[in-house]
Formats: C-alpha cells, structure tokens, sequence
C-alpha cells in the first residue's frame, strides 16, 4: 500500500492537487490583498494621478473642523453639509493634484532648503523669533496631520504662489472700466425726506377688554411659552477627569523643560542709534560718543553726516533683524558702545542704554499651575478611552444614567428652553463649561424624542456630551390674565405703527400723484428736509446729513421725481429724489487709483479662478460616487 502511494505521488494528477494545495494556503495568507486586487480604493483617477479614501477621509475631517470653528460652537453640522463639505475636500484635493501636475509639466519644483526656509519664518511656529519644533509638533496633532503632510503642504502651495502669482499678473483694469467704476461710486444724490417715528404717533384710545383679548388671541407666537425639553445630559470631560490623572515630579521636569521657553522672559537692553552712509563716518561718531554719551550732540553730529540718530528703545535680541548687529549689542556692556557694524542700510552704531536682565520663572512657582496643565492633556486623551466604553455600555443595554455613573461622567436632568432658561425665566445650569453652553443647548435641541444617546464631541470643552430626550413640552399660549400688562403696551405699539404707516403712505400717494413731496407734506402739516447731496455710503456724523440707512439703497434705485417709501428702525421714512449729481473721474485722481486697484484685484481672481478651472479640465478627474459615501465626516 505504502509503495502504491509512494507511486501515485509522481504521477501528474498529484502534482497538480499539491500545486492547488499550495496556491490554496498561500492566497488564505494573503487573503485581503487578493481580495482588493480588482477592487478600486480611489475616490478620484485623474490623469497621471489618483487620491486614495484615506487622504480624502484626513481632508474631509480638516475641512469639517475648519468650517466648525469658522461658524462657532453652536454649529451643528447637518449631513447635506457634510456630504458639501466632503465634496469640498475632495475638490480641493483635485486642485491640489492639478496644480502639481502642472507644476512638473513645465519644470518649477521648490527645493528642500526653500521649504524649511519657510517653515522656519511661520510666525505661529517661533517663540521669542526663533522656531520651535514643539509648537509645529502640536499644531500638527490638532490638525490630524504628520511632518511628510505638512510639507508637501507647504510644498505645494509655494509652487502654486509661483505658478498662481504668474497668472495674476496678467490682471488689467481697462480705463473705461475704472471710469464706469468711480461714475457708480462717487455719484451723489439729492432727496426731499419725511420721516414718521413711532414716539411721535398720538397716544391711541385705550383697548377695550375685547379688543385686548383679539389681539392677544391673533398673536399666539408674541404672547406664548417657549417649547420645553427634558433631557438627561452626561458629561465627560478632561476637566473632570483631571483629577483622576496623576503627574510625577519627573513628569512635571519634563514638561517644565519642553515648555521652558514659556517660562523665560529674554533679556531687554535700552538702545540708541546712529545710522550712517560711510563706515570712516560711522567710526567718528562711535568714537565721539565713547568720549561723549550727550545724545542730543550725536543727533546733530549725525545728521550733519549725512545720517541720523534716534532711540529705538527696550528690545530684545528677537526684535534686532540683522543677527551682526544683535551679536555686537548684546556683547556690548551697560553704556557700551558698538563697533561700526554694515547692513543694507549703512552703518549701524548702537549704544546700550540700559540693560533689563532675563528672568527664568523655576519650576517651583509654576509647579501647580503647570502639574495642571499636565493633567488636563493626559485628561483629554482618558475621555477618549472613557468614551468608547461609555458607547459599549449604551450598546449593550445600559441606560445612559447607568453608563454615566460606571464611567464617572457628570449627569443630570434639566428642563430648559431653546435659550437655556427654565419655565420661570432663569438660567438653568448645564455641566459643562462656559464656552460650550451654545454647544450643549444645541445638542438638546436637535435630540430626537425616542433615540437611543449617542456620545458627540464638545469642541469647545475637550470632552464628551450624551442627551437622552425625556419629554417636549410645546408652546402654550399665556393666560391672558397673566401677561395683561404686557398685551396692552404691544397693543399700544402697534396702534401707533399702524397710524404713522397710514400717514407715510397717504404722503406717497400725494407724491406720486404729480406734486412734489415738500408740498404734498406741507398740505398734510408733516416736516421734510431736503437732504444731501450724498453718496452711497456717507459718512456718518456729517453736519445736516440724517438719511435713514434703510432709504439708501431705495434712493439710489429711483429716477428724478420718483418717491419710495420704506420701514425703518424708528418708524417709517418717505423720500423722492430731487437730483442726481454724477461724478468726474478726471477730478478725482484717488478714486480713479483706488478703483483701478479694485479692478486689478477682481480681475486677478478671475483670471486665477479661469486657470484653475483649465487645470482641472485638463487633469479630467473622475469621481467614485460609491466611494464618495465612505468620505463623509
């Protein structure tokens, strides 16, 4: 039997099943790679380029952070706005691909000495004017970014000022083009104005308890309660948890000496200068003043050098530019004077006035406010742990009071209106920070009655905010006996509205009817003034010059003779346009400039906007819709 075996194994029939043996176990390796091999992972195939789901993911998330801090913590992205924004992210992404790939088309490149240049001189990345790599290392965590992004980040966006700044110098404001501009501009107009406030109305007969009680009844949305939400609210934040954390004498040594800078004030020195055109002249008066520290004589002694002379007071050696010259000042001894030291403006000698020593605050004055500060990051990083098993727990069938005590968050229940009040007026108190109360009210108010919790982040709190909706209490309108006081001055209000509207539009009528405003007002005992000339936006505070802003752009879309008439914030205003007074550009040479700069620039971002859309066109990218879902923050 062993020999028949033996046999068969040479035969071809048991080659091929341990060759299939063999493909079998090694595609059961390498099963996620032969599984993806006729799968796409791109979003976008461009020409000569692609962007894969991941690096769409990472833009989408930055765009959504972005557009979150641009409209405040009281934003609450809906998802049309992240799928615009996911769309936005990948366009630019596109852009960015473009632009490169025309960029190596026709040969710029940025070397790598260029790049760090310009990271080195981001002022949000210096302390004390000199770069700091811890900074850099934080700004790129909070951006979700590493060190290879970041740079081809700034690699690409200097090749797109050259290649950007190439086009935009194209940009022209044509003569004819100006001129209309300044026409629009400048041109001022002349308008006989009436005004009606509502202060000036009659006081109206006293509403009678029917009238009070329609008019309270026709205006349920003044005279009603606002809509009241009970919600349980959970909290987890890095404050909370700060005092979980525990911070070490050598933890906090290290953190005082990455943050040193922090702590250290530089040294400041007081200091004179005399600037020079030669360095023989610049010689004399460091020699004059060695022998006489008299400012007031090396003032004129310079000036008579064909220099000058003056204090540039306490500075530090960050604030000197030239490093030459900072090397000789802060070599220089208290009344020292320096040697002559060129730079591209002449020849520098400097006097040292006074000298303020640098102060190191030791770690022992910080040690608390600095062990804090500790806390609260490594806080930060445990609310995303605690996070996450606070979601399990809710998953699995807990309550979120439950899970909330399990995981040591801040609950409660409050009852509040959109505002944050409670059915007495008062503020109510939410656990979380000041500046993410907007936050949190949002939350409660876009929660869904009957929907499990779900953890969201508070951005403006380092943490974590869970709402379960317990009960909506809508709006009810108030007991006409409660709030009588209040109906009544409203009907008041409005009674004077409606008199002095009446009154503006009898005079409109008359206006329009062939007689000018100034008499059809002096026929209905109303004042008018004859106002201006002015322009479209005046200068406020202008003697004699009082158009209601709401009149303006009604004004300056009438014809001669033409009246209008418009609400304002006092009451109501009637004016008709007595005469138009156009404008010169041949007598107003600053405008003409100020226009053609105006023009140039508008014209630059066309052309900007036209080149970047040809780019794209050109790179003919295609977008995976199916792949586009995944991108979504």
């Amino acid at each position: 039997m062993i020999t028949w075996f033996r046999a068969l194994t040479q035969t071809w029939i048991a080659k091929v099943l341990f060759l299939l043996l063999v493909l079998s176990f090694g595609i059961w390796g390498i099963e996620d790679t032969v599984r993806n091999l006729w799968r796409e992972t791109a979003v976008v195939r461009m020409e000569g380029a692609s962007i894969e789901v991941p690096e769409a993911q990472t833009a989408a998330r930055r765009e959504l952070q972005r557009v979150t801090r641009q409209l405040g913590p009281s934003f609450e992205p809906e998802e049309p706005l992240r799928r615009a924004v996911a769309m936005q992210a990948v366009e630019n992404l596109i852009s960015e691909r473009a632009q490169r790939l025309e960029a190596t088309r026709i040969g710029v490149s940025t070397p790598d000495a260029v790049v760090q240049e310009y990271v080195f001189s981001i002022p949000n990345f210096q302390t004390g004017g000199r770069f700091n790599r811890l900074i850099l290392d934080q700004w790129l965590r909070q951006n979700d970014m590493n060190e290879a992004m970041f740079l081809q980040l700034v690699r690409d966006d200097l090749q797109r000022i050259q290649l950007i700044g190439a086009v935009r110098t194209g940009a022209m404001a044509p003569t004819l083009l100006t001129n209309a501009m300044v026409r629009f501009e400048r041109e001022q107009r002349v308008a006989q104005v009436a005004e009606f406030p509502l202060l000036e109305a009659p006081e109206p007969e006293p509403p009678t308890e029917a009238a009070l009680a329609r008019f309270h009844a026709n205006n349920p949305d003044r005279f009603s309660t606002p809509a009241i939400r009970e919600a349980t609210v959970a909290v987890l934040t890095a404050e909370t948890l700060a005092d979980q954390v525990e911070v070490s004498d050598a933890d906090l040594a290290a953190a005082y000496e990455a943050r040193h800078s922090q702590f250290e004030t530089p040294e400041r020195r007081d200091l004179q200068q005399a600037l020079l055109p030669t360095e023989d002249a610049a010689r004399a008066i460091a020699a004059a003043w060695t022998a006489n520290a008299d400012f007031d004589a090396i003032q004129q002694a310079a000036t008579a050098a064909g220099g000058g002379a003056l204090s540039l007071g306490d500075l530090t050696r960050a604030d000197l530019p030239i490093e030459a010259l900072a090397a000789a000042v802060f070599a220089a001894p208290a009344g020292g004077i320096t040697a002559p030291v060129q730079s591209p403006f002449g020849w520098h000698v400097m006097r040292v006035a006074r000298i303020t020593p640098g102060v190191t605050t030791p770690l022992a004055e910080v040690a608390d406010r600095l062990r804090r500060e500790v806390a609260l990051e490594r806080a930060g990083d445990l609310a995303f742990d605690r996070a996450n098993r606070v979601e399990d727990a809710i998953a699995g069938g807990a309550t979120l009071e439950e899970a909330a005590r399990r995981y040591a968050m801040t609950v409660t229940t409050v009852k509040l209106d959109a505002e944050g009040r409670d059915a007495e007026g008062l503020p109510v108190v939410l656990p979380v920070p000041a500046a993410a109360r907007q936050e949190a009210l949002r939350s409660i108010f876009t929660a869904e009655m009957g929907r499990a919790p779900r953890l969201a982040e508070l951005r403006q709190a380092e943490g974590f905010m869970a709402v379960e909706l317990k009960a909506i209490t809508p709006p009810a309108l108030k007991p006409l006996e409660s709030i009588a006081d209040e109906v009544r001055l409203a009907f008041i209000v409005d009674a004077r509205r409606r008199f002095q509207e009446e009154k503006a539009a009898a005079l409109l009528g008359a206006s329009r009817n062939g007689a000018s405003l100034a008499d059809a007002a002096t026929a209905q005992g109303v004042q008018s003034d004859r106002m201006g000339p002015f322009g479209r936006q005046p200068v406020a505070g202008t003697p004699g010059l009082t158009v209601p802003p709401e009149l303006l752009p009604a004004i300056f879309n009438l014809r001669v003779g033409e009246a209008t008439m418009v609400p304002t914030r006092g009451g109501f205003a009637v004016a008709q346009l007595l005469e138009i007074i156009a404008a010169d550009p041949a007598a107003d040479p600053a405008a003409v400039a100020n226009a053609r700069t105006t023009l140039m620039s508008q014209s630059a971002d066309e052309l900007e906007a036209a080149y970047l859309a040809a780019l794209r066109t050109r790179a003919a990218p295609r977008i995976n819709q199916g792949l586009m879902q995944q991108v979504i923050p």
